[in-house]
């Protein structure tokens, strides 16, 4: 199978990822062209750093290029505008996250949608491998139905997104409460810079509930959590045969016999393996219940997760298989209106169903 052909519009830190990602897997895809505002000697440096042609706007890289695909990672307040001069062109759209600054964004690209834009959204966070493993044993059943999850990794649309997909949520109401204060915590490491002392900072903490009615998500997330070296991300899954962590799953096979098995991380490069180091796979219980589908290259995590979000997004251009849509992605920033709402009104609020319902999540 040829590389993936995709364009990148945005310049910014995480462009890069996406970039990165095709300058280590070339084989799966391949970066066609940057579009950035950025002037004429910013320009040419960056197409040097990663070998990539550059356009001064997206006319220039339609004429000059055939990506499949473009990934619109720019400032919140011109997403949207990026997405619909996109849109009128008819080229598919991976967007960055938040997918709109606000409801009425939301809004008029669900419109573009219905209209017959074919919007999907970088959303990685749940394509992470031991959530992918965790999500595969839980698909398998070990745990019965999942109807509770306790979710703290990521701020906001991010930890919502996990929290339904690990419950298999999709446009279902929810009642949320939430509370939000503040807790003193050392500073931790910042995207381009490392700390230099022992800063400690108010860090503002929101705990909510979402009440699914059946299914019950917890919200907990800290400000200074994010990149934190003392503030572990943390997840349980439970359902009415067991529970499931990053960490292992507990579950019945019986109704006297329970099991436990722990998510071993399967890593290449150690000691007197000379793969190359890399995440090879997870295991559970003796079988592989994840495997790397990007094995040779150094990837983080989130790189492997970055990398799968553009081979979904080449599945969704071909086959229409979505794998977080944009009406997915519009309910997780709803939502997290909705739990804002809640913490600053200190009441209980309940969401509405909203227009971008008639898709699928």
């Amino acid at each position: 199978m040829s590389p993936i052909p995709f364009a990148v519009i945005g310049s910014g830190w995480r462009a890069s990822f996406f970039l990165k990602v095709a300058s280590v897997l070339p084989e799966h895809f391949r970066a066609v062209g940057i579009v950035t505002g950025r002037s004429e000697t910013e320009r040419k440096a960056l197409a040097e750093h990663w070998n990539v042609p550059t356009f001064g706007s997206v006319d220039a890289l339609v004429a000059a290029a055939r990506p499949e695909f473009a990934v619109v990672s720019v400032r919140t307040d011109e997403i949207v505008a990026r997405i619909s001069e996109l849109a009128a062109r008819g080229l598919p759209i991976l967007a960055e996250t938040p997918v709109a600054p606000d409801h009425e964004g939301l809004l008029a690209l669900h419109r573009l949608v219905e209209a017959g834009a074919k919007i999907e959204v970088a959303e990685q966070y749940f394509l992470h491998p031991v959530i992918s493993a965790m999500r595969s044993m839980i698909a398998d059943g070990l745990i019965g139905t999942p109807n509770y999850a306790h979710v703290s990794v990521i701020q906001t649309y991010h930890n919502i997104s996990l929290m339904r997909k690990l419950l298999g949520i999709g446009f279902e109401n929810a009642t949320v409460t939430a509370n939000s204060f503040a807790l003193p915590v050392v500073k931790g490491p910042g995207r381009y810079d490392q700390p230099e002392r022992m800063d400690v900072v108010a860090a503002c903490q929101t705990i909510a509930t979402f009440d699914f009615n059946g299914k019950v998500g917890v919200y907990d997330f800290a400000e200074a959590q994010h990149r934190s070296r003392i503030r572990a991300p943390r997840i349980t899954v439970r359902g009415e045969r067991g529970e499931i962590t990053p960490e292992r799953a507990d579950y019945l096979i019986d109704a006297r016999r329970p099991v436990t098995v722990e998510l071993a991380r399967v890593d290449k490069g150690h000691f007197m393996n000379f793969e190359g180091y890399h995440h090879h796979a997870i295991m559970a219980g003796g079988r592989y219940v994840y495997e790397n589908p990007f094995p040779g290259p150094h990837l983080t995590d989130d790189e492997i997760a970055v990398a799968t979000c553009l081979q979904n997004m080449g599945r969704f251009v071909e086959k229409g298989i979505s794998s977080y849509s944009f009406a997915g992605a519009a309910q997780d920033c709803y939502l997290a209106e909705v739990m804002r709402k809640a913490a600053a009104d200190k009441a209980p609020v309940t969401s509405e169903t909203q227009a971008w319902r008639r898709a699928t999540c």
